[in-house]
């Protein structure tokens, strides 16, 4: 299936997808700077730069459109490629706002495209073998999950499009906060009892630099969470603890340190579990394999998961503990 492809955003993101994707599947390059757009086409055969997004996903040379933008611009963009026929991988959280993506998810049904949304986190490989483990059954019944995820911003941070309410639709919550959120998800599923708050700390901003998150299954199994943007030092990690066994994921490579996953297996007798770390320092391919499962998805006619319905279920949290504000 050669599948020809439309970039939205050509930053950073939009950079990483075009090196993993085959040379010369890019048709467009589009980003409100042309000259970022131009400097990305001009590393795929054949592409060309445009600064209109419209232009971009009504193509006739375009099969499947990647959208990595500031979050304002996610479910617009997306909606305008689905009403067109286009399949879609959009960035988390794929919209500001749930009625956004009610509102994709009703075209993309008239349609028929297929919408993915880029919670990558899924795909490393501490979390890949975490699902492993807890689909074995080794874990026994999941009581609850502690995660924490922070980075330490820089300087101008206060400045950029992610400090603007009106661009970014929040701060760190719907930033690296629904990572967490969409990662809980998996384990414990919908969550019935949202409680938490978000707040603003350091950074002389109006949205929240720091939130703290209280999420509960039907069952009331409780997922802790806490997000941060003053967190000096990197920092990933994710406690799955189970009746008969815990999970412990920390590091995602880079400046979050070394990714790797410990698995704490109770004993019979109790006292100190039976450990084994699995270490991934060669660091991860998620932006690849979630890019295949996308391109499986249009193969396959399946459903994407993650899609609409995990960013929506992610979103709704975020929604709830904003509103509580």
């Amino acid at each position: 299936m050669n599948l020809r492809i439309a970039l939205v955003g050509c930053g950073l993101i939009g950079q990483k997808r075009l090196n993993l994707l085959p040379p010369g599947s890019v048709t467009v390059a589009c980003d409100t700077q042309l000259a970022r757009a131009s400097k990305l086409a001009a590393q795929s055969p054949g592409c060309r730069a445009t600064a209109s997004f419209p232009e971009a996903v009504s193509a006739p040379d375009v099969d499947v459109v990647m959208i990595a933008t500031i979050n304002a611009a996610l479910a617009p963009i997306a909606l305008a490629a689905v009403k067109n026929g286009k399949h879609v991988l959009v960035e988390k959280p794929a919209g500001i706002r749930i009625a956004e993506l009610q509102e994709l998810e009703t075209a993309a049904r008239k349609s028929g495209a297929l919408v993915r949304v880029g919670y990558n986190h899924r795909y490393h490989p501490a979390c890949l073998k975490a699902l492993e483990i807890f689909r074995s059954g080794a874990l026994g019944p999941i009581m609850f999950l502690r995660g924490r995820y922070g980075q330490g911003g820089r300087l101008g941070y206060e400045k950029e499009w992610r400090a603007d309410a009106k661009l970014s639709g929040g701060g760190e919550l719907i930033d690296q906060g629904v990572h967490l959120i969409d990662l809980a998800g998996i384990f414990l599923g919908e969550f019935t009892t949202v409680e938490g708050h978000a707040a603003t700390y350091f950074w002389k901003m109006p949205v929240d630099d720091n939130a703290f998150l209280s999420l509960r299954n039907a069952a009331g199994n409780t997922a802790w969470l806490h997000v941060s943007c003053s967190e000096w030092k990197n920092l990933f990690s994710l406690e799955i603890y189970g009746r008969d066994a815990k999970l412990h994921w920390e590091g995602l490579g880079g400046s979050y340190g070394i990714e790797r996953l410990t698995h704490y297996q109770m004993l019979p007798q109790m006292g100190p579990p039976d450990t084994t770390i699995y270490e991934f320092p060669r660091g991860d391919e998620s932006w690849k394999i979630e890019m295949a499962e996308f391109f499986a998805d249009i193969q396959l006619k399946r459903t994407p998961v993650p899609g609409l319905r995990e960013a929506t279920a992610a979103l709704a949290v975020v929604e709830k503990i904003y509103a509580q504000k």
